[in-house]
């Protein structure tokens, strides 16, 4: 503690005790800070087109490698969707729940999530002291920022749980400081339950104050926090069953609707569509295109998220040909990688991300219709209404001619639509999570079957449902507590 401390009066003495420049890049244990002075002639965004850019910047990291790739090894390599594939060790730990504390991709994905929370945070405590923006749209500006932000800290908390909550940048510095200025640069993790709280205020400021359509869905709009409040309230523990019916209600008469096919979604020739409710947006130019899309699907080299012999079973079981067609597309390997799970001659790539020819334009949806009629079927179950629950997913089940279900009781409808959400949204970077919050993870991974109905032998146990803390901000701040396993 002494030690730091006694960095911090370095860089004040540095400085100068009278003044600190305007813009100095200081990386704490959790984000980038700016530490900025606020006076008159030295704001942080000087006019209006200033303040824009930097939003735009915010929007910016929604093309970063957190979504290009990380959030799908996360929700679907983690999961039985998909094995790491590839050759990336980081990667396989994850896939396999043998993670530590050094892992790579544990490090990366905190240093990103966090340095887009502190730009939005940037973004959003100085959009008031900007000159020249009317009071409207300062209002948007922020409410933009904070569901950004929101966003944001569902990724992390699903991750690790307890996180630090960072809402605000360090703006001056000086010695009588220090005691305020320290708890900011080290900051200790706040409960799950705080930074829910933080992420529903966020949401309902967007609510508020978003507008109800945007240019296209790469935006944040109403029918974006809409189906945020229904995700957070379908998250938490306990869940409030009539919070996410409330959001996902108003979700499904936001103005949505289902493609009338299923390859529509990912044929792109229909991006931005009615289903579509929020979508990484690409224009397959050298400074926006999307090589994310090339990680998955290519014979140059194996690549990330290789379907699983579960979920093709899955698919197989259920007799559904055109989800299964869509989301996966065999191809002959041979010469050119081995692969323990599946043979050369039909070894199986994601089919969803199409457009691997760079710069891509090929869009990423992260939020979409279906996931919010099935999750309020969810709801209507857990309320003991099986027939309305068993109406929406044969609602989902109809568009790819498939027949309704054949659950009719509350314990067999939980499964069924617990499969129908695994089959509807494959390598969309939900599976995982999904399992995470209905606390199924533990049973089903535990009993994931490989090749030929073989055991893939996981053994995963509580402590192993969240991620460690990075060694490495472990090691720059003291506050910071591992999680239990680690």
């Amino acid at each position: 503690m002494k030690k730091k401390y006694y960095i911090l009066l370095l860089m004040i003495a540095t400085l100068g005790l009278g003044s600190c420049e305007k813009f100095l890049d200081l990386k704490p244990a959790s984000q980038s800070i700016a530490i900025s002075n606020t006076s008159a002639d030295s704001l942080l965004y000087k006019n209006s087109s200033e303040l824009e850019a930097a939003l735009s910047g915010v929007y910016d990291d929604f093309r970063n490698e957190y979504f290009s790739l990380d959030y799908f090894v996360n929700g679907d390599a983690q999961s039985d969707d998909a094995y790491a594939g590839a050759d990336n060790p980081n990667n396989f730990q994850i896939d396999e729940f043998t993670i530590d504390a050094t892992n790579g991709d544990v490090s990366r994905d905190w240093r990103y999530l966090y340095a887009t929370i502190g730009k939005a945070n940037s973004v959003f405590n100085n959009t008031d002291m900007t000159p020249g923006v009317d009071e409207a749209r300062k209002l948007q500006i922020k409410s933009e920022a904070a569901w950004i932000r929101g966003f944001i800290y569902f990724q992390a908390i699903r991750l690790w749980g307890d996180i630090p909550l960072q809402l605000k940048e360090v703006t001056t510095v000086s010695i009588e400081l220090l005691p305020e200025i320290y708890p900011m640069l080290f900051p200790a993790r706040a409960t799950m339950e705080k930074v829910f709280e933080q992420m529903i205020s966020d949401f309902e400021l967007a609510l508020a104050h978003a507008p109800a359509t945007a240019a296209h869905k790469g935006y944040v709009t109403k029918g974006t926090a809409n189906a945020m409040l229904a995700k957070v309230y379908a998250t938490m523990q306990p869940v409030q069953w009539d919070k996410v019916g409330q959001y996902c209600d108003a979700v499904i008469a936001g103005g949505f609707s289902l493609l009338p096919e299923y390859d529509m979604l990912w044929d792109n020739a229909h991006e931005n569509s009615s289903e579509a409710i929020f979508e990484i947006n690409y224009e397959g130019t050298p400074s926006s295109g999307n090589w994310g899309a090339s990680m998955f699907r290519g014979l140059e080299w194996k690549k990330f998220n290789t379907p699983s012999n579960d979920l093709v079973a899955a698919f197989d079981s259920e007799q559904d040909l055109i989800r299964k067609n869509a989301s996966i597309d065999f191809q002959d390997v041979s010469g050119k990688w081995s692969d323990p799970y599946w043979p050369q001659i039909t070894f199986p790539f994601i089919n969803k991300y199409r457009n691997i020819t760079g710069p891509s334009s090929q869009n990423f949806i992260l939020l979409r219709l279906a996931d919010f009629i099935l999750l309020k079927a969810e709801v209507l179950n857990e309320n003991g209404d099986i027939a309305g629950a068993a109406a929406l997913v044969n609602q989902i089940r109809g568009r790819v001619n498939l027949p309704n279900t054949t659950a009719s009781n509350k314990a067999d409808m939980k499964l069924a639509i617990e499969k129908e959400r695994r089959l509807e949204l494959a390598f969309e970077g939900h599976r995982w999570f999904d399992l995470l919050r209905t606390g199924r993870a533990i049973e089903v991974m535990n009993n994931v079957k490989g090749p030929n109905g073989t055991s893939l032998g996981y053994v995963v146990t509580e402590n192993r449902l969240r991620w460690p803390i990075p060694q490495a901000e472990l090691d720059k701040n003291t506050k910071l507590i591992q999680n239990e396993g680690y």
